[in-house]
């Protein structure tokens, strides 16, 4: 049985525990990261401590010997440590030896092995977390997005009216560990539109109207995310005039309209109009 703790501080067996001592501080010394500034120093030195935190405490080292690679389900330290570094190591020996683990010596109490898989019943969190950008349009009325995630592709069904903020959750595409699987938690950041403004449930747009209409009335016509729809204007309706449309926005929300008189050029106008016009409109 391979007695791998060992291996890591490059000692014997047989060392003693000032033989550890000293092994460890001159690895210490040389994989520290404000020492070595190389990439994969800052692992070795993580390696190194954790491997200390057991061979250098009496009863710890006593009962690794007792188990030995059993207590990493088999596998030597080394390749326990780089399946699951990216694993709280620390909780994990924490579990194992019934708490005390990050630099306390002594009092330990039982170690809780029993039908734990070497763990003593410890559950790493295997989620994984990341943000999304989608449209506008999609955050409104809801659809398929497609991300890739460790080479994979996934579709992720948004909910119509989702928020920034709000957070989905893709089963089974997390970190893995033991035979299981965590989950893929995606927070959503929906990006703005250049034609639409939301706040709260209520959705909020400009639309140029006609200056004809917006003096004597009539219909203008609007896309919206439920449809196209025909809005009456009132006659003598002001510039950044507002209509609201009941039940248009998101969910039962409602739908603003501002009105934007658009102007005719002088030079599209019949003349006599033109002529007519600047005589008579007021000032």
């Amino acid at each position: 049985m391979a007695k791998s703790l060992y291996e890591v501080l490059g000692v014997s067996e047989n060392a003693t525990q000032d033989e550890i001592k000293k092994a460890y501080r001159k690895l210490a010394r040389k994989y520290h990261p404000d020492i070595c500034k190389k990439p994969e120093c800052e692992e070795k030195f993580k390696e190194i401590n954790t491997a200390y935190e057991i061979l250098g405490d009496p009863e710890k080292r006593k009962q690794y010997d007792a188990m030995g690679d059993n207590m990493f389900n088999g596998q030597n330290f080394q390749d326990f440590y780089r399946q699951h570094k990216d694993i709280d190591l620390e909780e994990i020996l924490n579990s194992i030896f019934g708490g005390g683990f990050g630099g306390r010596r002594g009092g330990f109490g039982g170690f809780g092995f029993e039908g734990f898989g070497g763990f003593g019943g410890y559950e790493p969190d295997l989620d994984v977390h990341a943000r999304i950008q989608i449209p506008f349009d999609l955050a409104i009325k809801g659809g398929v997005y497609t991300i890739n995630y460790n080479g994979e592709s996934i579709k992720v069904k948004i909910p119509a009216g989702i928020k920034t903020g709000q957070k989905l959750r893709i089963r089974g595409k997390g970190k893995s560990f033991q035979g299981k699987r965590g989950d893929l938690i995606l927070e959503v950041e929906v990006t703005p539109s250049p034609n639409w403004e939301r706040k709260g449930d209520d959705l909020y747009t400009k639309v140029e109207v006609p200056l004809k209409t917006m003096i004597f009335g009539g219909k203008v016509g609007i896309d919206t995310f439920k449809g196209h729809i025909n809005v009456k204007v009132p006659e003598n309706s002001k510039c950044c005039q507002k209509l609201r449309v009941k039940g248009y926005g998101v969910n039962n929300g409602n739908l603003y309209i501002e009105l934007i008189p658009k102007l005719p050029k002088v030079e599209e106008l019949d003349p006599e109009l033109a002529k007519l016009m600047q005589e008579k409109l007021p000032n």
